[in-house]
């Protein structure tokens, strides 16, 4: 009985800090500022470095956080209501950002330098964005969807809502899946099988939907067109205000956004294989080996705990600030923002990685996704 009179409450010691999620997406405008400020181009890469090569360092000085909630403190947590609006406080942040970085590269920029560090600066926005979209999106409010759906507008990639979710999920560590990187596949190789792929699932998948609701697939009720609709207006407005030179700085930072979200599902899944059922009949089920992990802090709580990956995909539904860590997972030597300089580079990435898939799975080479 005195041990339970003086346990204390379980508390969240990075609470505050997920705040940072949403002031992330302040620091290309705050670049712009400084370039304006002090007439020195190169303050526009200084997002750059941020994500290259101060989250990387911060992530090897604070290190890792193993820690999970205790039981009887998730259900309070999961309904905690911080947590969902420090989420969404994500969204307009990140509008206006993008906005601005529009205007600044039709009314300032006037060199190539200045244009490429502006459009950088737009794409890193688009791709943190997509992780921002990936959580509201796998809520069950209408509000919290249709947010996911607005933030991946501007960056063109409405079919990550439809695809990711009834695509991804279902066919996760699996050849089928475009977005599961083989062993052995490339990043650069992997990138365009990949979009072209969730593009093309994403397609099937709302021709399936209709076609079960018995409508037609160009029917205004279609994810798929709604969402392209979206980037459309979106685009078109800010042609029409800022004049059409603006497409070229939102088509590139669409491009380098997805790419961000693209080099991230590489390195999400890389080489693991579901086996196949005993009966043969799809898959086994979804199971935290099958998915890389990471508990290095700053790169957690700026991507709201995407990098506890395995257990994101053994329970789809938990909020990001209940996602578990769990013993003798697969893990990743770094976070992601160290990772995914390692993955550009094909060589280091398969000397640092190909032993890991192969330690993990036993080195029983028939357990590796292969494609």
């Amino acid at each position: 009985m005195s041990a339970v009179l003086n346990a204390t409450p379980w508390k969240d010691t990075k609470r505050l800090a997920w705040v940072g999620g949403a002031l992330i997406f302040l620091l290309p405008p705050a670049a712009v500022l400084l370039w304006r400020l002090h007439d020195a181009v190169l303050w526009l890469f200084a997002p750059l470095v941020v994500l290259y090569a101060v989250i990387p360092l911060f992530d090897l000085l604070v290190g890792e956080d193993e820690a999970n909630p205790p039981d009887e403190a998730m259900p309070a947590l999961a309904k905690d209501a911080y947590y969902r609006w420090v989420l969404m406080a994500a969204v307009p942040v990140y509008l206006v950002s993008w906005a601005f970085m529009a205007y600044a590269f039709v009314a300032w920029a006037d060199g190539w330098a200045a244009q490429l560090g502006i459009a950088l600066g737009m794409g890193m926005l688009c791709g943190l964005a997509i992780n921002v979209a990936h959580e509201l999106g796998h809520q069950t409010d209408p509000l919290e969807r249709f947010l996911a759906r607005l933030t991946l507008a501007p960056g063109a990639y409405g079919h990550f809502f439809v695809e990711h979710n009834r695509g991804h999920h279902v066919r996760v560590a699996t050849p089928e899946d475009p977005a599961s990187s083989r062993f052995n596949e490339s990043f650069w190789a992997f990138l365009p099988r990949c979009v072209v792929g969730s593009v093309r699932s994403a397609w099937a998948l709302e021709a399936k939907r209709m076609a079960f609701e018995k409508r037609s697939f160009w029917s205004w009720r279609n994810h798929l067109l709604q969402s392209w609709a979206m980037t459309a207006a979106i685009w078109a407005i800010a042609a029409v205000l800022l004049g059409p030179a603006v497409l070229l700085a939102v088509v590139f930072a669409a491009a380098y956004g997805g790419s961000l979200l693209e080099v991230v599902n590489y390195l999400e899944h890389y080489g693991l294989k579901r086996e196949r059922r005993a009966d043969g009949q799809g898959y086994e089920r979804c199971q935290p080996k099958h998915s890389w992990n990471s508990n290095h802090i700053a790169t957690n709580v700026l991507l709201y705990h995407l990098q506890r990956h395995s257990d994101h995909h053994a329970n789809p539904t938990r909020s990001y600030q209940t996602l578990r860590n769990f013993d003798e997972l697969p893990r990743l030597p770094s976070g992601y923002a160290a990772m995914i300089l390692v993955a550009y580079l094909p060589p280091l990435w398969f000397r640092m990685m190909n032993p890991r898939v192969l330690a993990h799975v036993g080195h029983n080479e028939a357990m590796l996704n292969r494609g």
